[in-house]
């Protein structure tokens, strides 16, 4: 007791210290001192613990277990307290050399502990001699290797300690990771009830990478705009990767319907953008949110009594599908806001002017929108509209853009330009002459008409071609 406390007041004097003014030189080596020092501490506290577990002194002062004595005398929560009681047993257990080499401050404790697992390992695999010799390898690398690598490397120690019995200890190892893979499956959704929800859970390594394949492609940023976080665009990839299967139709029944997101709200709310929606989940969505999803979705009215009870259900309406959708895809070839190259199948129609307020369900009142930016639209205040040539324009709000002056998509438009020509349409527009457009298909897609023809506002044209 006598030394620690010497240590801690030399610990308190260099506290005291100046380290702003250390040249740099010295800086750098009262780094490597402290960290060595803290990993020496690490060892002398290890085996403190080890030999309070094994003497009992945690039972015979009335706590239930050393873990939960450790909990209530030095506020470390019970799982981070079983850690540290686990690396002291295998540390106590195992080699000396690893004990050793954390004293030394030539390890961490991260690393003695991939080591005494590792050493485990070989020894049940090729004896105590070949764990003599991988400990001394792993101590070694451990100078040059974090402990992540030093983990992938103690997988294949095998070959360099006993090559004879290597391959087939990888295979066993391997059977072994992927029975833990399938028994640990898990996955699950808890509501944090502050408006997010936590994801958590283990895949194994086939879902891994089938959920790796789905959302990858859709995690690239969506044009130079795009400043959402590397994790907000996989947060995205798989909200549209599950719209996506709940589109296609190919899900399971689920209570009897279809497959369906299920978003609760008045009338006048969704008219008004006043009030809330409720989905079927319990959680609360914002106005903007509600009428966002109600671009594109399918609209069941019902009339609620005072008491919240069905009085009466009409039949949903379907928007932004069938011919109209397959019309929306050959004019804008996908999301249309500018600088995304979204395809259409990762896309929802969105109404210019919303059906809540009059809006026609129409060629001339829809585009395509990709999650990202059909949520920019509704929440950070771009107007869409249609130029008089009848592509969608983009107009920022005033934050981003005073003059606010119109956007295009003209990745479309070049790729358009770039396709073969093998067909033509007339395009007509109000008190104008009729000219020629061209219609033009991909090399690999077959030559189909594409006029497109819906009802129209004053001064929009009859009738459209686009290329495709």
């Amino acid at each position: 007791m006598e030394e620690l406390a010497r240590a801690d007041a030399a610990l308190g004097s260099g506290l005291d210290a100046a380290v702003w003014a250390l040249p740099e030189a010295e800086l750098v080596d009262a780094v490597d001192a402290v960290h060595a020092l803290g990993q020496r501490l690490a060892a002398l506290q290890l085996a403190l613990l080890r030999e309070v577990d094994g003497r009992g002194t945690a039972v015979a002062q009335g706590a239930s277990s050393t873990a939960v004595w450790l909990r209530d005398r030095l506020r470390l929560s019970v799982p981070a307290a079983r850690r540290l009681l686990g690396l002291a047993t295998r540390l106590h257990d195992g080699p000396p050399e690893i004990r050793a080499a954390l004293a030394d401050g030539r390890v961490d404790t991260a690393q003695a502990q991939v080591i005494a697992e590792t050493v485990d390992v070989v020894r049940a695999e090729a004896g105590p001699e070949a764990a003599d010799r991988a400990t001394g390898l792993l101590v070694e690398w451990a100078g040059q290797f974090d402990p992540v690598v030093l983990r992938s490397l103690g997988t294949r120690i095998l070959d360099h300690v006993a090559p004879e019995v290597a391959d087939a200890a990888a295979a066993r190892a391997l059977e072994a990771e992927t029975a833990r893979a399938a028994r640990d499956r898990h996955l699950t959704v808890s509501d944090l009830r502050d408006g997010r929800f936590r994801l958590t859970g283990s895949l194994d390594g086939e879902t891994a990478g089938l959920l790796r394949a789905a959302i990858e492609p859709l995690t690239a940023p969506a044009g130079p705009d795009d400043a959402r976080s590397p994790g907000q665009r996989r947060h995205d990839a798989l909200a549209a990767v599950c719209r996506l299967a709940l589109r296609t139709g190919g899900l399971p029944d689920h209570g009897g319907d279809a497959a369906q997101l299920v978003v609760t709200t008045s009338y006048d709310a969704l008219t008004g953008r006043l009030g809330p929606g409720l989905l079927d989940t319990g959680a609360t969505l914002t106005p903007e949110t509600v009428r966002r999803l109600a671009c594109d979705a399918a609209v069941l009215p019902a009339v609620l009594g005072g008491a919240g009870q069905v009085l009466d259900v009409g039949r949903q309406r379907r928007v932004v599908t069938g011919p109209l959708r397959r019309a929306l895809v050959l004019r804008d070839r996908g999301c249309v806001f500018p600088g995304c190259d979204r395809p259409p199948r990762w896309c929802e129609g969105h109404h210019i002017r919303h059906w809540a307020e009059g809006g026609a369900t129409t060629l001339t009142n829809s585009v395509l929108l990709c999650r990202h930016h059909h949520r920019q639209v509704h929440h950070h205040g771009w107007q869409v509209r249609l130029a008089p040539d009848g592509h969608p324009e983009f107009v920022p709000p005033a934050w981003l853009d005073p003059q606010q002056q119109p956007r295009r998509n003209h990745h479309r438009h070049a790729w358009a330009a770039a396709a073969p020509t093998n067909t033509t349409s007339a395009l007509t527009f109000p008190g104008r002459p009729v000219r020629t457009v061209t219609a033009t298909t991909a090399p690999t897609r077959t030559s189909r008409p594409r006029l497109v023809t819906a009802g129209r506002p004053p001064g929009q044209p009859t009738a459209r071609s686009r290329p495709p």
